[in-house]
């Protein structure tokens, strides 16, 4: 997605909550948006504002990341590493389900996305069975990528 058409969403978003429009959560999302697919953690998304916004502090940073996710246009991905991490949400990325999942390397903790999306009968089924409607799920695959297998042979 364009920075512009991320940037004018994100304003819309924010105004529908009748929240200000900052320069920091412009900024944040911005470099969530420019390094996509490379699930950041609040200090690395930090780091990179800091470069060109270096009055800003860390806890604006958080307390950014925390707004963007309460309103969703950020996702939270925890690998179970002890660090949360962010990435632009799928709402942003004009999906209105989430189907982004994650394969995870227990050697080297290579973290790979993964886009097909095979849940979908099985949410139907859910539906169908109990009459819970799933609005997103987060699907986490751990094993051994490619290079490390091969290491391993």
């Amino acid at each position: 997605m364009e920075a512009d058409k991320t940037q004018k969403l994100l304003k819309e978003k924010l105004k529908e909550k009748g929240l200000k429009v900052t320069h920091q959560r412009l900024l944040v999302l911005s470099v969530l948006e420019e390094n996509s697919g490379s699930h950041m953690t609040a200090e690395d998304i930090y780091d990179l504002v800091s470069e060109d916004y270096p009055e800003i502090g860390l806890a604006t940073v958080y307390r950014t990341l925390q707004l963007l996710w309460d309103m969703q246009l950020v996702d939270r991905i925890n690998f179970g590493d002890g660090c949360v991490r962010y990435e632009i949400g799928h709402l942003l990325n004009g999906e209105t389900k989430h189907n982004h999942h994650h394969l995870i390397c227990k050697r080297c903790n290579k973290v790979m996305p993964f886009d097909d999306d095979l849940l979908e009968s099985l949410e139907d089924h859910i539906e169908k069975a109990t009459g819970f409607h799933v609005l997103d799920h987060e699907l986490k695959f751990y094993g051994l990528c490619k290079d490390c297998m091969k290491k391993q042979r």
